[in-house]
């Protein structure tokens, strides 16, 4: 369990180390979402002021991690590799209501909850993850993803289409379909559509993929296509929008994906939904029109409601992406941000950092960094301050760059989760 010197000096390291707050009673927090920026919240907030009562309100007793699921697609790693359970949240002090928020007052102040009783807060942070706008995509709803999978909550949807995969004759064709942005993890399905393919490459060499796309560009593009075309050779079709790659249908009955120039009938089919902020972040009325949640950049507090602050994938965050790494950044930031607001201080500006690793094969790795700051009310890129991985790698890289991204999911699920 990380110590509470151990997360002051991170946070002074990114500049953000608050004051101590003065004595005024025991204030309250209360956090909705146990994923890795609402459970960093959790963790921060009782290291940099062990005073506070923070309670995490979360409904499962383990955390099944959505970074590094692909590789489970591939084989590489198992399902149970990808939990955490909340012990060391419990050790930092921190409380844990083991349910669901079933309502937010903002003007009370309260938080309900499914087993009837009700929190009082005085600021509320919400990391609710996100949901999918199912009937979105005509034909798609909750009982076709039993048979044409997401699994873009990793879990029990991720299983399942492993045994689909698994269960798939060779020459067999995989159709994965990807949304339009924004959306949970931008460059997650195009690592998908590699380690698919990689696992075909050595089980089903018969076998090729579909990625119909809604969109005619994505994150790390030439870095996947050249990974690729060097790994993949004619196995990988990706169909970008102005090519007919959006999926305007599907029928789960025959698993057919219709696009507006042609149909698609696979053998096994990877849907991934448009999506929008946690059903609560609605209820709570810190979402707009558009489904995700605005906020302003220093403490991420709701441009809607006053003392919510919203992280993570259910939060509109200027050009700061959706990912683990973007969360569990924002989470520190915001809860040096409480601190400082529960003492009647400032919060100063932040800078923000992420860094997104991809697996190619499983050897074979490239990433993406990019630094923010506030800037005319929303998070900014930081110009020459980020990048990706070179075009041409030598000396190894690639594989380096993979073994870099598992020491990134070891430290930061230790990290959140103890």
């Amino acid at each position: 369990m990380a110590t509470r010197r151990h997360f002051l000096k991170i946070s002074a390291a990114a500049g953000l180390a608050p004051a101590v707050v003065s004595a005024q009673g025991k204030a309250r927090v209360v956090v909705i979402g146990g994923g890795f920026g609402g459970a960093t919240a959790a963790r921060t907030l009782k290291a940099l002021q062990p005073a506070l009562d923070v309670t995490l309100v979360e409904p499962s007793p383990v955390y099944t991690s959505c970074p590094f699921s692909n590789s489970v697609l591939a084989n590489l790693r198992e399902i149970d590799q990808q939990q955490f359970r909340y012990d060391g949240i419990k050790a930092a002090g921190v409380t844990i209501a083991e349910t669901s928020a079933t309502a937010v007052d903002a003007e009370a102040k309260t938080v309900a909850l499914a087993d009837g009783n009700r929190l009082a807060y005085d600021r509320l942070v919400m990391s609710p993850g996100i949901d999918f706008n199912w009937g979105a995509l005509p034909g798609y709803d909750e009982a076709a993803a039993e048979k044409m999978p997401h699994a873009w909550k990793a879990g029990a949807q991720t299983v399942l289409l492993r045994r689909q995969l698994q269960a798939m004759d060779d020459g067999g064709l995989v159709v994965l379909s990807a949304p339009a942005n924004p959306f949970r993890c931008p460059p997650g399905p195009y690592e998908r559509a590699s380690l698919i393919a990689y696992w075909l490459k050595i089980w089903k060499p018969k076998s090729k993929l579909l990625l119909l796309d809604s969109k005619d560009a994505f994150s790390k593009q030439r870095l996947f296509q050249n990974g690729w075309a060097e790994l993949y050779p004619g196995m990988i079709e990706w169909v970008p929008l102005s090519q007919g790659g959006k999926v305007t249908a599907v029928d789960p009955a025959t698993l057919t994906l219709t696009t507006e120039f042609a149909s698609h009938k696979a053998s096994v089919a990877n849907v991934i939904p448009p999506q929008k902020a946690g059903a609560i972040a609605a209820q709570a009325g810190v979402a707009d029109r558009t489904g995700w949640c605005p906020v302003e950049p220093v403490a991420f507090e709701s441009t809607l409601r006053p003392n919510i602050h919203v992280l993570g994938d259910a939060a509109i965050m200027g050009g700061m992406p959706k990912s683990a790494f973007a969360a569990n950044a924002q989470a520190k930031v915001c809860a040096s941000a409480i601190v400082k607001l529960l003492a009647g201080e400032k919060p100063q500006d932040p800078i923000l950092i992420n860094t997104c690793y991809s697996l190619v094969a499983a050897d074979y790795g490239i990433s993406i960094a990019g630094v923010y700051r506030p800037d005319k009310g929303r998070l900014t890129d930081i110009p020459g301050a980020g990048g990706t991985s070179p075009l041409e790698a030598v000396g190894g890289l690639r594989g380096q760059e993979a073994l870099y991204a598992s020491s990134w999911f070891r430290t930061i699920a230790a990290e959140t989760f103890g």
